[in-house]
């Protein structure tokens, strides 16, 4: 694990100095130094914000934070299914570092902030929060993510509602198993995928017969459980009500029960995964288990589809995040080191690298706050209809060009980035998670699709969006254009030649969004330069290959 310190160096008594290694990269206002997410956040209405935002970015860019961050991904969970007389305790023991990052978020709203001040601009305000957060330590951000979106689900079934909602929109931390008398606030989880199912949740096989009311028993098991001790879980499951089937269905577990008792909520065991190690993922079984119905029985993937486009959202959200610690960590190490005679980052091939990096993360940034303003209390009758097809659209693109934007940071840093001591290759292995979680490339490219079928004001509103920039760029015109085209040629296609050409549509409507937001919000410079490496005829495949013509360093600079 790093040894921090700000910025002493270590001098070897009798073998040498160590000279032209930039400092550590601590203390630091992480809101301040990303003058393209505060200008866009001014943009998009969150002026108010703004003091607040100032405090969590000096919060996640402090020492401690950073070495809180490192030590929760070090010191990861472990999970205890009994007691040392042989109960069952079905619990995880996480580090204190993680437990201090997350009541961190907790107390500055970045999960529910939202719900509980809905004002103007309270979901960009909650969206540049959650993204402070998660570029120094991704992992905590799924409980807070999946809390912030199952108020949409929860909050219109008032026999969960009464007593959870306040709970969730609370700003304090308890880690404890205990029931609402002994804790005010909740973290919520879900638990929907199993084995032999994936991504098709009416495949699942978990079972739930009424005991009355809104109360059932399951029977069953989920093959990913996502932050297993948060407070209450929601849950796929085909209900059964006397003889009836009543279909797939959404039920609120809680871990403990309305009367003080433990829920039956068996861990099996803790998914070794290839990042996101600070948070645990676990098997679950349920044998016996209450569950409390969610929305209308059989109405399961209806109840929980505005918490999906939330969490999809905070995928998008997140892997901007991380773009931005990746640039953040190649741009503070080409500007403290020099080669061959000068600075890194005034060498003209890495000068361009880093300028591509920079764009990358400025179009991920816009595109996830756009999107956060849809979600508004006061979000138009446009915004409403385009965010059914903005969200996948976004998740699919955005979240797929992580892993390859956190490895080309990685390789500014040299041999540096691909050791622990340095976040980057922790990085590198949480980016791939955000373009899994919610949903895989092939899901979102087809949940494209079952926009456009079953809500075609969804397509009328993207064209709409993109008519908002016609004529400020030729080169976005033309890809505009071919776009809208083959937007309205798979409206009418087969459905297997609508399947096969999903994934190319879904880029290309998310390069045009994406383009279409840098026009509007990024200085001209980042927009034509967005433009011409993404749209243009001399476009290249991999980063750092600009046009000619392009003001690399004034990009850089600004960054």
């Amino acid at each position: 694990m790093t040894t921090f310190s700000r910025g002493q160096r270590v001098i070897g008594a009798a073998t040498h100095y160590v000279e032209n290694q930039p400092a550590w990269r601590v203390d630091v206002d992480e809101y301040a130094d990303n003058g393209p997410l505060a200008a866009a956040v001014r943009s998009f209405g969150g002026a108010g914000a703004e003091p607040q935002l100032h405090a969590v970015g000096s919060l996640v860019g402090s020492l401690e934070f950073q070495r809180d961050a490192e030590r929760a991904n070090v010191h990861t969970p472990t999970l205890h299914t009994h007691d040392r007389w042989g109960y069952r305790l079905d619990e995880i023991e996480y580090d204190p570092s993680y437990h201090r990052v997350i009541a961190a978020a907790v107390a500055h709203g970045a999960h529910t902030s939202a719900w509980a001040d809905p004002g103007p601009a309270a979901h960009v305000a909650r969206a540049a929060t959650f993204m402070l957060f998660a570029q120094v330590e991704p992992g905590h951000a799924c409980p807070i993510s999946m809390t912030h979106a199952a108020v949409a689900s929860i909050e219109s079934s008032p026999w969960i509602a009464e007593e959870w909602v306040p709970r969730m929109l609370s700003r304090e931390y308890d880690p404890r198993l205990l029931g609402g008398e002994e804790k005010r606030s909740a973290l919520i989880g879900m638990a929907m995928t199993e084995k032999q199912g994936g991504s098709d949740v009416r495949a699942g096989t978990t079972v739930g017969v009424s005991m009355g009311g809104h109360a059932y028993q399951l029977t069953g098991h989920k093959w990913f459980c996502s932050a297993p001790m948060s407070d209450g879980f929601l849950v796929l499951a085909h209900t059964r009500r006397g003889t009836d089937d009543e279909g797939l269905s959404c039920l609120f577990v809680p871990r403990i029960l309305p009367h003080g008792a433990r829920n039956v909520f068996r861990l099996q065991r803790l998914k070794d995964k290839l990042g996101n190690r600070s948070n645990a993922s676990a098997e679950v079984e349920f044998d016996g288990t209450v569950g409390f119905i969610v929305g209308e029985p059989g109405r399961g993937v209806r109840t929980i589809i505005e918490m999906v486009q939330r969490t999809r959202l905070d995928c998008v959200l997140g892997t901007a995040a991380g773009m931005r610690q990746s640039l953040a960590e190649a741009l503070w190490h080409a500007r403290g080191r020099k080669a061959f005679g000068a600075s890194l980052v005034d060498q003209p091939a890495m000068t361009a690298v880093l300028a591509d990096l920079a764009l990358e993360a400025e179009a991920a940034m816009l595109t996830g706050l756009r999107l956060a303003q849809m979600f508004e209390a006061e979000a138009s009758v446009h915004d409403l209809a385009l965010r059914r097809l903005a969200t996948p659209v976004s998740k699919y693109w955005v979240c797929k060009r992580g892993p390859q934007h956190a490895y080309e940071a990685l390789e500014c840093l040299g041999g540096n980035g691909y050791t622990e001591a340095f976040p980057l290759a922790r990085r590198y292995r949480e980016q791939p998670v955000m373009a899994i979680w919610e949903g895989a490339g092939n899901i979102i490219a087809l949940d494209v699709l079952r926009a456009l079928d079953r809500d075609p004001e969804s397509a009328d509103a993207f064209e709409a969006e993109l008519a908002t920039t016609a004529g400020a760029s030729a080169v976005l015109d033309a890809h505009v254009s071919r776009t809208v085209a083959h937007l309205r040629g798979i409206r009418t296609a087969d459905a297997s030649d609508g399947q096969a050409r999903a994934r190319r549509l879904s880029e290309q409507l998310a390069l045009a969004f994406q383009a279409s937001l840098m026009v509007r919000h990024a200085p001209s410079t980042d927009a034509e330069a967005f433009i011409a490496a993404r749209l243009g005829e001399d476009r290249g495949a991999q980063y750092g290959v600009l046009p000619s013509g392009t003001d690399a360093s004034a990009i850089v600079a600004r960054h």
